[in-house]
């Protein structure tokens, strides 16, 4: 970083007439070394930049300090009974205008920084009477030796537009008091510093955010933790299984398994939810057998209830849950380990039975080794992606209801993860404020996990023991 700014300020003091003019137009330095397609490029370039700062985003930064202060307000005019409507502030246009121009600045500081050091190179290379390229020439270059920079400039400029630019709006709504009672354009919002993080841990009469979050996010870890082990493991020995050469059918029986991925989770997950439900077909079959008033003898089933609570009541609800997810999550893992079991090097099986090991013994010292060395990445991006895995929560539990006063004041359910709880508050109470808090944590745990598995998994050489 030292030698970044050490460059250009290098640039500045010993460039000659045309470097230094690049300090008020871009394209000076090419226009003086004959460069004059990139000279023109860069100077539309700084001209755009300037166009757009002061007739757009200007006027957002200047306001980001409060966010708005003009509300917006109707007259009727009686005369006419036409509605005028005043020059009011929109505080969600402000903050994202504001992001993106402040973005645009930093983006233009680092080219012109940029810029000056290149300008001072190609006048150092005309001084040694070095070879400088023509547009033409920069552009095979840029499909050839820096392909690249081509490649990658399109994907970076995704991700700027679809993921940094969203993760700092964000974390920028976590600040502010943006809710139901604040909604832009009819009304303002404003910085409210730390309290939303102070609210999320905090636990009232009135407030439950605290005690809410914390069984929330337990829940979340033991459901991510049990839904990865057991689909994860439960396909490895499905695998194992159905590839022995014991077993008889293979082909009927991958097939018979992967007809649960062939449909749509949206739709096998709503089917099982209403089988499940309280009236479902379950529901009505356990009845004609007695299997509900056995549970109810046993107290697993309150006396009150005609049904078995599946899918309506803690306890009952994460069972089913992690149950159902292990019928939908088992045949992804199936077909994962039977490409890797069938890619286990033969002579390291055969010299394990030459010593005399076992088929649990090569299962357990060879196989399964070999399995999570292949699979570890997979297997923490199925573990992040069960921590915000809303398809199965949502969908299963559409209809419950909680009957526990502080989820319901937190605006939760007992079955919610991190992810749906989030999705409620925005999309049914519009308290984006929270919503943004709680999207800040499950970013953090999301990237703590990954950062020290990845850590882990690549340290050292491990490659040499599979070969």
């Amino acid at each position: 970083m030292k030698k970044y700014f050490t460059d250009f300020g290098t640039a500045i003091a010993k460039g000659d007439i045309w470097t230094r003019l690049s300090l008020l137009v871009m394209g000076a330095g090419y226009f003086g070394r004959k460069q004059i397609m990139k000279g023109i490029l860069m100077t539309l370039i700084e001209i755009g930049f300037f166009v757009f700062t002061i007739r757009f985003s200007l006027q957002y930064i200047l306001k980001l300090n409060t966010l708005g202060t003009v509300q917006r307000e109707e007259t009727l005019d009686l005369v006419t009974l036409t509605k005028t409507v005043n020059d009011y502030d929109n505080s969600l246009l402000i903050l994202l205008g504001g992001i993106i121009g402040i973005l645009l600045i930093v983006a233009f500081i680092l080219l012109y920084i940029s810029n000056m050091k290149t300008v001072y190179r190609l006048q150092l290379m005309k001084e040694n009477g070095e070879h400088i390229n023509n547009f033409a020439q920069d552009l095979r270059e840029l499909i050839n030796g820096k392909f690249y920079v081509t490649l990658l400039t399109l994907p970076s400029i995704g991700v700027l537009l679809i993921n940094i630019i969203p993760i700092i709006f964000m974390i920028c709504i976590a600040f502010t008091n943006y809710d139901m009672d604040h909604q832009p354009p009819t009304y303002l919002f404003t910085w409210v510093g730390w309290s939303n993080f102070k609210t999320l841990f905090t636990s009232t009469t009135t407030i439950t955010f605290g005690y809410v979050f914390v069984r929330v996010l337990v829940w979340t870890l033991i459901w991510a933790l049990v839904a990865t082990g057991t689909s994860y493991f439960g396909g490895i020995f499905l695998a194992k299984f159905i590839n022995h050469k014991m077993t008889r059918c293979k082909k009927l029986w991958r097939s018979l398994f992967v007809v649960t991925i062939a449909i749509p989770q949206f739709v096998t997950l709503l089917l099982v939810g209403k089988l499940f439900g309280d009236y479902g077909i379950v529901n009505s079959f356990c009845n004609q057998i007695g299997l509900t008033a056995f549970l109810q003898d046993i107290g697993l089933v309150g006396k009150g209830l005609s049904y078995i609570p599946f899918l309506s009541k803690p306890g009952w609800a994460h069972v089913m849950i992690i149950l159902i997810n292990i019928w939908v999550g088992v045949p992804y893992q199936m077909l994962s380990a039977t490409g890797i079991l069938m890619n286990i090097p033969e002579d390291q099986l055969e010299s394990a039975r030459i010593d005399g090991a076992n088929d649990f013994q090569i299962f357990w010292k060879i196989t399964m080794p070999y399995i999570l060395f292949i699979t570890g990445p997979s297997l923490i991006t199925a573990f992040i992606g069960n921590i915000n895995n809303f398809n199965v929560i949502y969908l299963l539990t559409s209809d419950y209801v909680t009957t526990n006063m502080a989820f319901a004041n937190s605006n939760a359910k007992e079955v919610d993860l991190l992810v749906t709880w989030l999705f409620t508050l925005t999309n049914d109470y519009s308290n984006y404020k929270m919503a943004s808090v709680i999207g800040i944590c499950v970013f953090i745990i999301c990237a703590t996990i990954t950062l020290l598995s990845f850590t882990r998994m690549i340290a050292g050489n491990r490659e040499e023991e599979f070969q």
